[in-house]
């Protein structure tokens, strides 16, 4: 564990299990049954994850300035520790107003996680450059394990407390339970990678003078597709589950399938590596766009089962490889003090992506045409920004 950078990559994922995986994406587990629950409307599901991708927004925000301060390896396992108690708390409260406050401090905890350990992963890929690309893959597929464990679990604990008055809070607790073990997990591989790392490395994290310095006008093509893809996407992880009930699949197979998408996003670690290692361009980022256009569309196409598989395993394939494309960018076409304030801006973005999807598909699901005509918004998205980021061009070689 101490030293081989897989075991640490492996290690390091949790990161991301707990971030995303768990703290925004096992929410579509969820959704139907609160939804039926407390009487929601579409548009109110999605502004749960609405305020979960604003307070991630608030935490990318701050993450610059907490990471000279704390440093990236303290802010990673104090984010990660928050993230549990947020998750937990959601269990206390039936009212919209609360339930929607606890999602957004949970978004600002996951988003310390998720930049902390994005910076630890590209660090990590520095010093072995052969295997960086599967380095990043390995860290950003945690959201795999996350999303696959939610799906196992989420499903026993809501079948143990059916016959309890809102029975889903037990699965919020089951979840913050998961994200406590992820986080003792983290605990000693964190602090291996921050013995490696000279002491003044986090100091380097951006402040606003770094950060200006960035070469806006030239990424400009990388950061539009990166902010549609941020649109696109999470529409699919917000609503999928509730789409695939209104088809009639049973919980067994919804299980299934979501475990499965998570499976492949773990996967997707090997199947995208080389591509992450050649790309310096938007070439990747346009590629993966457009497939993960294809996979949102398939649902809505048809309810034939093996063809909604096939949308899942795609999905997941490709959407967290998409992630660790724009850190590869950065790694890629920036000098290494530059990397935490690239890291930022791609996530700051990708935030404001996340904020208009959920709330704009709930409320096209609310009107005619149902979730099947937000899905077609959320596939137009991702193909537009195929399209932008297939104009990026590599930057001049970092100094």
């Amino acid at each position: 564990m101490r030293g081989h950078p897989i075991a640490l990559a492996l290690a390091l994922s949790l990161g991301a299990a707990v971030s995303l995986g768990i703290t925004r994406f096992a929410y579509a587990l969820l959704l139907p049954v609160m939804r039926e629950d407390l009487a929601w409307s579409y548009t109110l599901a999605g502004a749960m994850n609405t305020v979960n991708a604003a307070g991630y927004l608030a935490g990318a925000l701050m993450t610059p300035w907490l990471m000279r301060r704390l440093g990236a390896t303290a802010l990673l396992l104090w984010g990660s520790v928050l993230a549990s108690v947020f998750m937990a708390l959601s269990g206390f409260f039936i009212d919209a107003a609360p339930l929607l406050l606890q999602r957004f401090l949970a978004g600002v905890a996951s988003a310390y996680v998720f930049i902390a350990g994005g910076l630890l992963a590209a660090r990590l890929g520095d010093r072995v450059p052969r295997q960086a690309g599967l380095l990043l893959g390995i860290y950003y597929g945690g959201v795999g394990t996350g999303i696959a464990l939610s799906a196992l679990g989420v499903p026993l604990l809501l079948a143990a407390a059916r016959a309890v008055p809102h029975g889903w809070a037990w699965a919020w607790w089951g979840l913050a339970l998961l994200c406590v073990l992820a986080t003792l997990v983290l605990v000693q591989p964190a602090r291996a990678l921050s013995k490696r790392e000279p002491a003044a490395q986090d100091g380097q994290a951006p402040g606003p003078d770094l950060a200006q310095r960035l070469p806006w006008l030239a990424m400009a093509p990388m950061l539009a597709g990166y902010t549609l893809f941020g649109v696109g996407y999470i529409g699919y992880m917000t609503f999928v589950i509730a789409l695939l009930r209104d088809q009639g699949a049973s919980g067994a197979a919804i299980t299934l399938f979501y475990t499965l998408l998570g499976l492949a996003v773990v996967a997707s670690a090997r199947i995208w590596a080389r591509l992450l290692d050649r790309a310096r361009g938007g070439g990747a980022l346009a590629l993966l766009n457009a497939l993960l256009g294809v996979a949102t569309l398939l649902p809505v196409l048809t309810a034939a089962w093996p063809v909604v598989l096939v949308s899942g395993l795609l999905f997941g394939a490709v959407f967290l490889s998409l992630v660790a494309s724009t850190t590869a960018f950065v790694r890629h076409n920036l000098p290494a003090a530059q990397w935490a304030a690239g890291i930022s801006a791609f996530t700051i973005l990708f935030a404001f992506g996340q904020i208009v999807g959920p709330t704009v598909v709930g409320w096209i699901a609310d009107g005619e045409g149902g979730l099947a005509r937000g899905f077609v918004y959320s596939a137009a998205a991702l193909w537009l920004g195929a399209l932008v980021a297939w104009r990026q061009r590599p930057l001049a070689a970092p100094r």
